[in-house]
């Protein structure tokens, strides 16, 4: 059985994002495994009485964080079961450490096929899920990741939106797409934004779409200056409920949760994105 691997600090941003997780674990025959992270505080060690008391006070904090924990978890059975998915399998996992790195250790560990994140549209204090948080365990991990904004209610998924240039890494990307578009039942709308430093030879386009002429794919190409602003355009205009893309970029993920913030913003308060990586 495949498994999702959910992180949560049981934030509404972080609930609302375990809709899609257990979504995507019917469409795939997958078991979501729930991940709670806490971090202890570091003490100021220049108090000469603090290591007498120290180990007390962490483990207070730490059955604080266990009850919470243990407190939380029906909250998830009851979303599961408020949209008829109370048959997925759900197990629980919490740790303490830091956030990323946890992740980036589970997914090796389990084998995850995917990472579900909750994803706030900028930092704070009291915000557990923020961009840059997403864009280093998409950096760190080969699972695929899906960030879902906070605003970004789940609806069926029946058109899911992939960018491309028409590489060959592109190319296995919608092949590996595709299973994930069925289980949906989904078409996929493929975008390419031309440009003057990046032109393909229709000769290129035409094979693709060949290949894929016996399935829900539709190509498109949009010729402009601004790659990014014409994406968030596209998804509006084709109602797109999943926005797909192949992370090979270095650094184009931290562009797109901290680049334009106003328009990134408009983007993910709406629109689920699924980063794919290389073979």
């Amino acid at each position: 059985m495949r498994k999702i691997l959910f992180p949560t600090d049981f934030s509404e941003t972080s609930n609302n994002a375990f809709v899609y997780a257990l979504k995507l674990a019917e469409n795939i025959n997958a078991e979501v495994i729930t991940l709670h992270v806490y971090q202890l505080p570091v003490m100021d060690m220049s108090y000469q009485d603090v290591p007498i008391y120290q180990a007390e006070v962490y483990e207070s904090l730490e059955l604080n964080n266990f009850e919470n924990f243990k407190d939380q978890i029906p909250v998830l059975r009851t979303i599961a079961q408020q949209h008829h998915l109370e048959h997925i399998k759900i197990s629980n996992v919490m740790l303490q450490g830091d956030l990323v790195a946890n992740i980036v250790n589970m997914v090796k560990e389990e084998f995850i096929d995917y990472v579900v994140m909750g994803t706030e549209g900028a930092t704070g204090a009291k915000e557990f899920f923020v961009g840059s948080a997403t864009a280093s365990v998409i950096s760190g991990t080969k699972a695929m990741v899906l960030s879902v904004p906070a605003e970004a209610k789940y609806e069926p998924i029946k058109k899911i939106g992939f960018a491309t240039q028409y590489s060959i890494d592109e190319l296995d990307a919608l092949r590996r797409l595709l299973p994930l578009a069925k289980g949906f039942d989904a078409s996929i709308d493929c975008i390419y934004v031309k440009t003057a430093d990046n032109p393909v030879k229709e000769v290129i386009i035409a094979d693709w779409k060949a290949i894929f002429k016996e399935e829900k794919v539709t190509f498109h190409t949009i010729e402009s200056k601004d790659v990014e602003d014409t994406m968030l355009d596209f998804i509006d205009l084709q109602k797109i409920n999943l926005f797909a893309m192949l992370n090979h970029k270095p650094g184009f993920w931290e562009g797109i949760f901290y680049t334009s913030l106003t328009k990134k913003m408009a983007w993910h308060s709406k629109v689920p994105l699924l980063a794919l990586h290389e073979n």
